[in-house]
């Protein structure tokens, strides 16, 4: 799919008058219009472009990170857990 229209080809279209042709004032109104939204579009989908790069970076530089980078602290906690369930299942024997 390709864009075939931009904000300054549409800006610059003349149309031929007719006998009953259309009324040029509101041909330009619309116009106008149509000019409007396709400026939206492309800053949207140059929003869009930029986050989804940023995202890809994101997640590039989640993926070079060390799979063990938090087993520290989760090892701590077991360990920690571990020593509060032998105290309360064994209580004062194991200083003994």
């Amino acid at each position: 799919m390709e864009i075939k229209l931009d904000t300054k080809t549409i800006l610059e279209k003349e149309f031929k008058s007719g006998l009953r042709g259309y009324n040029q004032e509101e041909v330009d109104l619309f116009l106008d219009d149509i000019i409007q939204d396709y400026q939206t579009f492309t800053k949207k989908i140059e929003t869009l472009e930029k986050e989804i790069e940023q995202m890809k970076s994101q997640v590039e530089k989640a993926n070079r990170r060390p799979a063990t980078a938090n087993t520290g602290s989760t090892n701590f906690d077991i360990l920690k857990r571990i020593s509060n369930l032998e105290k309360h299942v064994f209580g004062d024997k194991l200083s003994e």
